[in-house]
């Protein structure tokens, strides 16, 4: 294992906006002098006054003692030129996200630093290979991307390049725990891993809007409630920037050739057109303004439980959702059946697999479906999204959201969609992620903990797989492939593999 680079090993930091500023300062907490260059002057100085307010928040917290603050601060110098980086055993660019703006001060950065001056750039998105290409030593040339807010934020994505020297990688890996985050290894590829195996939170939502099947607020409350992520897509998307997450779904598709799964939505292109950027404008999907209201999704009504639900022995997925039915005191009576469906008077409750909940009572023969969304952990939701078959009765849908309510759940239903909303997009998250497997560009471990700590998710999507059974999440994209007859809902072979193996991601 190689080590860490030392403390006494001077910092340069070139870029002194948000992300420049927290990596200088997680650099000079760790120990390190820090030399901290920007092509504007004044901007060091703000960001020096900015470390310092940041850094006496946390002494009056007691998080901070505050002659650890006043060192963490006197460590960090402006400096006026890149040539005052000759020395450093490390210079991180925080740089505008522009492609041709990092070549031209890798260019310009290379012949100042000493041979053995590791350069690494905070890209979220750039090729590193790219990045390196013309450098007389590419070797030295790493990825290095933090997550905003620096000092809070525990994830930093070590990435290499084509031609980046595995003990410098591995001497960042080190560095990086030293300075108190957890890293994680990528190959260098569009989007990392955050970014790329995130691509399927916004896109789903977007085919949903665009299929009228659910509201704005209806979409952020099933997948907050329901599957336990801390904010829907539609408000990340506005806290974001609808400009900036179109952009980075733009590049995206561009740099994956032009693969379908990844196109931006029509739906966030008007959005941007209109000058609707989100929270920074005033509007996105939501209004900001100050007699704007947020709307609420809507649940049903109160609806009287049916005398009886009769399950199998195992209901699969739906067990803690049985067990709430039956503390509540509903009748629940027990058979012996495979199919892990529950009957609900005379209509049938089924998890969503893929298909559509009209589709299934075709199929089955029973016109009387509702199907059921996931729900991170059904012995907890507050909340139960809930589809109907066009032909499913009244009285009949009435009873099973009598039932979902007296298990202690507000019931919302969406338009019966194929795949419903959390179930769609926990699927194509999990299949993003094993694509990043099979091509090699992480390892599972490190997808789980990469969104985990950068995205919050409530379980890395490979974890939820192994919850779920790969077997059953290739079932639920196979059908989803069959509905919408397009090849983005294709199952990524390393999922294809553990569908028939059995094996889990995580052993």
């Amino acid at each position: 294992m190689s080590d860490a680079l030392p403390a006494s090993a001077a910092v340069g930091v070139v870029g002194a906006g948000a992300m420049g500023s927290g990596i200088a300062q997680v650099a000079a907490a760790a120990g390190h002098p820090v030399r901290l260059f920007d092509a504007r002057a004044d901007s060091v100085e703000r960001a020096r006054a900015a470390i310092g307010k940041d850094l006496a928040g946390q002494v009056a917290k007691g998080r901070l003692q505050q002659e650890d603050a006043d060192a963490t601060l006197d460590r960090i110098r402006g400096v006026s030129s890149l040539a005052e980086m000759d020395g450093c055993g490390l210079v991180i660019e925080a740089i505008v996200e522009d492609r041709v703006a990092k070549r031209t001060l890798f260019a310009e950065l290379e012949p100042l630093v000493g041979e053995q001056c590791i350069i690494a750039s905070n890209t979220s998105s750039i090729s590193i290979t790219d990045l390196a290409a013309g450098l007389a030593a590419p070797g030295r040339v790493v990825g290095m991307h933090f997550f905003n807010p620096v000092p809070r934020m525990a994830l930093v994505e070590v990435i290499d390049g084509l031609r980046t020297d595995l003990d410098i990688a591995a001497t960042l890996m080190a560095t990086a725990r030293a300075w108190g985050k957890t890293p994680v290894r990528a190959r260098s590829t569009p989007g990392f891993i955050v970014n790329r195996v995130a691509r399927p939170f916004y896109g789903e939502a977007m085919r949903t809007l665009t299929e009228q099947a659910a509201a704005p607020e209806v979409l952020d409350a099933l997948i907050r409630d329901c599957g336990g992520f801390p904010m829907g897509p539609c408000t990340l998307m506005d806290f974001i920037g609808l400009d900036v997450n179109l952009a980075v779904s733009g590049s995206t598709f561009e740099a994956l050739g032009w693969d379908r799964r990844y196109a931006p939505s029509l739906i966030q292109q008007e959005l941007v057109r209109a000058g609707r950027y989100g929270r920074k404008t005033g509007g996105g999907f939501y209004g900001y303004g100050e007699h704007d209201t947020r709307p609420e999704a809507a649940s049903e009504p109160p609806c009287e439980p049916p005398r009886s639900v009769i399950a199998p022995v195992d209901a699969g997925h739906l067990e803690p959702l049985v067990g709430r039915m039956a503390a509540a005191g509903l009748n629940v009576r027990r058979v012996m059946h495979l199919e892990p469906m529950l009957h609900v008077g005379s209509a049938r409750l089924a998890l969503s697999d893929g298909r559509t909940a009209t589709q299934r009572g075709a199929q089955e023969g029973t016109p009387n479906f509702v199907t059921l969304d996931l729900a991170l952990d059904f012995a907890r939701t507050s909340r139960l999204g809930v589809a109907r078959a066009d032909q499913c009765g009244e009285s009949e849908y009435r009873e099973v959201v009598g039932a979902l309510q007296t298990a202690g759940c507000a019931v919302t239903r969406v338009d019966d969609i194929a795949g419903m909303v959390v179930m769609r997009t926990v699927a194509m998250l999990v299949n993003e992620a094993a694509d990043v497997v099979t091509q090699g560009i992480a390892t599972a471990a490190d997808i789980d903990t990469a969104m985990a700590l950068g995205t919050r998710y409530p379980v890395g999507p490979l974890a939820w797989c192994d919850r779920l059974s790969a077997a059953f999440v290739s079932h639920v994209l196979d059908n989803l492939r069959a509905h919408y007859g397009e090849d983005r809902y294709r199952v990524s072979p390393a999922l294809q593999r553990r569908r028939w193996s059995g094996a889990r991601f995580h052993e």
